[in-house]
């Protein structure tokens, strides 16, 4: 599960987040590109636009429960939907 305190600063304020557990395998950005972003940097997803529609929301929920190494979390308490 992931742990908030352990967000990478590179994700937008809002409900999603990438964590440090990021292993880069790419499904959060083919799931959501709307979204999610590489950083070709240092190697790791992060969450660059929240969701503005329930198209964008369900893919960052399908990104989110595909996760291999459950990096990516979100805070439902700062739901738009």
């Amino acid at each position: 599960m992931a742990n908030l305190k352990d967000r990478f600063p590179e994700n937008v304020d809002g409900k999603y987040y990438v964590t440090t557990d990021c292993i880069d395998c790419d499904l959060c950005r083919e799931n959501a590109p709307s979204n999610f972003a590489r950083n070709d940097q240092t190697g790791f997803s992060y969450v660059f636009k929240q969701p503005a529609a329930r198209d964008e929301e369900h893919q960052c929920e399908e990104a989110m429960k595909g996760c291999p190494v459950d990096a990516i979390g979100n805070d439902a308490q700062l739901s738009l939907f």
